[in-house]
């Protein structure tokens, strides 16, 4: 006599990544309506660097405008860690509590760094010139962000991409992110090569180090 076992089937939800990406595109249409000559500037970013030129003030860095894309950037860029995760095998998609845990540790992986930052600019006397160097890269990673997020809805619900799709995407958000600091270092070429040691010390303590301890942390924590 044959034995009928019942297994349990777990279906794993993507309702939350859905309102996620809703709540996204909301807040880029509500910034685009209330500010739309300064997000029409914003969008032409890639060919234009009025915007740049137009925003420079440090005091842009906790404007409306620019925490709000801000929060969409994190929103996108933690789809698209666990998205590459999920598509090398060491994470499902749809978690919802892994996408909170990258979500948390990005806001405060940024908010640290950027303390530290604070503290090291007021001891070196260079505040102006680091939250215009910022709020420089903020904007371009801004941009990298929300050009991203209709990628990521497209792997997220779709499931026969090759991995070398993701691979292609983090080789250009790693070229944009060197062309960034190549137009930032160009256009405050002369603060820097006046404060070229404190710049250097800058570089390798938070643009460097932190990378590379995360790198060696996932490395070896998968090994």
């Amino acid at each position: 006599m044959m034995e009928n076992t019942l297994e349990l089937r777990i279906i794993e939800s993507k309702d939350w990544a859905t309102a996620l990406f809703i709540l996204s595109f909301a807040i880029i249409t509500i910034v685009k309506s209330v500010f739309e000559n300064r997000f029409s500037d914003f969008a032409n970013l890639i060919y234009s660097n009025k915007y740049i030129k137009v925003y420079k003030d440090s005091t842009n860095l906790n404007s409306t405008f620019t925490l709000s894309l801000f929060f969409v950037q994190i929103v996108s860029l933690a789809f698209f860690i666990q998205i590459t995760l999920s598509y090398f095998g060491y994470a499902s998609k749809t978690d919802w509590l892994l996408y909170i845990q990258i979500f948390t540790f990005l806001i405060f992986f940024i908010l640290s760094k950027y303390l530290i930052e604070k503290i090291i600019a007021t001891s070196f006397n260079i505040e102006e010139f680091m939250e215009q160097f910022n709020l420089q890269k903020v904007t371009y990673r801004t941009y990298i962000g929300l050009f991203i997020l209709p990628l990521n809805i497209i792997l997220f619900y779709y499931d026969s991409f090759s991995t070398i799709i993701p691979l292609i995407i983090i080789a250009i958000i790693l070229i944009a992110n060197a062309l960034t600091y190549l137009i930032s270092i160009k256009n405050y070429q002369n603060i820097i090569f006046g404060k070229l040691f404190y710049f250097i010390l800058y570089l390798c303590a938070l643009e460097i180090a932190p990378y590379y301890f995360m790198y060696y942390w996932f490395t070896k924590g998968n090994a």
